[in-house]
């Protein structure tokens, strides 16, 4: 079999027996720790927590989440990503059910925190394990198809939650513990479908023929011999100048996305006076032109060989419909705008990584992503506290607002410098 054949029959059987699965698992994960968003509009209410107790209570998770990421990063190295990913979902899962019981200030923080402890290390640990089955050329496609699962969840949860809330009473429970009850049994169900169907790695893997796994060993070893320099030790991985940009931009994109996300199902009620179930339409709407916004640009970004100019696209993008977000006063302008915001975030999603892991070499790549992606966890505590105080002070989002667009506008030009400092990648075969 020519090394063509074996390219198209070793990527096509990883793409269809791990993405679906990981895609699957990263959806549940999102639902889990966004779904607060939805619950607010009636426990903020019936717990009587102020802007300032939810904002940071949400935040919360991403600080758990990053103290704990390089270890559990190193921890699934050590372990396997089979047996830790199973071990992050099953116990995210139990958490996240028991957010229900949930009734002060400091049981919020509390359990919000051992959330974000709980799941850390899920998705960087993810892009990591792809780095161990995709080539270079093939990583886009990878990360946005497994990726594509986040718009996809919102699609999911908009749908459903208007409907989870309405369940209001039903066994003396309120429609915020239905939400949290409902969407944190399927982590624990899928914990257990993870531990026997995951393959830790291509030698691992029975489906794949010994000359498909030589393929992959081989081409994994030539995009490794491509990067320049020898491996740093893991301080100067962490701390050179390519990585500490990477995570500058990881931190503004992370902790500006959930600022606004964590808090969006109530801006866009205020701004257009839908119901909860209707704002859940529109959340699930924008989640479809998500959907295709990042296979969209994914795809083309492996096809064409570029990946910073198609990440500093959608992060000007997202910078003008934020600028619209806050200035507009008719409904109709909010809810576009907030539908190309969506949709550009997720076009974001389909290349960020790919930009991101490679200014990384392999020796050092799990604890560089989890790294990155820590920080920018510790981005996602921080704003999403100063949004909640921000809109006490002032009574409004507007300040949060006006404060967006200028993070994306830096982290679109510090993802241009590190196009100046980073060779062009070959384009993936036709």
């Amino acid at each position: 079999m020519s090394d063509q054949a074996l390219e198209r029959s070793a990527v096509a059987k990883a793409s269809w027996r791990l993405l679906p699965l990981i895609a699957l698992g990263y959806g549940i994960s999102y639902v889990d720790r966004v779904n607060i968003s939805f619950a607010a509009l009636q426990m903020n209410r019936d717990l009587h927590f102020s802007a300032t107790v939810y904002g940071l209570g949400a935040g919360l998770f991403f600080l758990g989440y990053a103290l704990f990421e390089i270890p559990s990063n190193l921890l699934l190295v050590r372990f396997g990503a089979r047996r830790w990913i199973a071990r992050i979902m099953l116990t995210w899962g139990a958490l996240a059910i028991g957010m229900m019981f949930v009734r002060t200030p400091m049981q919020f923080y509390v359990m919000r925190f051992l959330l974000g402890l709980a799941e850390a290390g899920f998705f960087p640990g993810v892009a990591y394990y792809l780095t161990l089955w995709f080539p270079e050329a093939h990583r886009g496609r990878a990360i946005s198809r497994f990726y594509v699962a986040w718009p996809l969840s919102t699609v999911v949860m908009g749908a459903v939650a208007g409907s989870l809330l309405g369940l209001q009473g039903r066994l003396g429970l309120s429609g915020w513990q239905w939400l949290f009850l409902v969407e944190g049994a399927p982590a624990v169900l899928l914990s257990v479908v993870i531990l026997f169907c995951l393959p830790d790695t291509p030698e691992k893997a029975a489906w794949l023929t010994a000359d498909e796994k030589t393929w992959l060993q081989r081409r994994l070893a030539a995009d490794a011999a491509t990067l320049v320099g020898a491996p740093q030790s893991i301080f100067k991985a962490v701390f050179s100048l390519p990585v500490l940009a990477a995570t500058a931009v990881n931190f503004m994109l992370l902790g500006t996305f959930y600022a606004f996300n964590l808090s969006a199902p109530e801006l866009l009620h205020n701004a257009t006076h839908l119901s909860a179930g209707q704002v859940g339409y529109v959340v699930a709407a924008a989640g479809l032109s998500g959907a295709a916004g990042m296979l969209l640009n994914g795809w083309h970004s492996d096809r064409s060989g570029e990946r910073h100019l198609h990440l500093i696209a959608p992060l000007l993008v997202m910078a003008a419909a934020f600028v619209v977000i806050g200035q507009a006063q008719a409904p109709w302008a909010v809810t576009a705008a907030y539908a190309v915001a969506l949709t550009a975030n997720a076009a974001v999603g389909g290349v960020v990584w790919p930009v991101l892991i490679g200014v990384l070499h392999p020796r050092t790549a799990a604890v560089g992503v989890a790294t990155i992606n820590a920080v920018g966890q510790f981005g996602s505590f921080v704003m999403p506290a100063l949004w909640g105080v921000a809109k006490d002070a002032t009574g409004s989002f507007h300040a949060g607002l006006t404060a967006l667009p200028f993070a994306y506008l830096i982290a679109a030009a510090i993802v241009l410098g590190l196009r100046q400092a980073r060779p062009k990648p070959v384009p993936a075969p036709a």
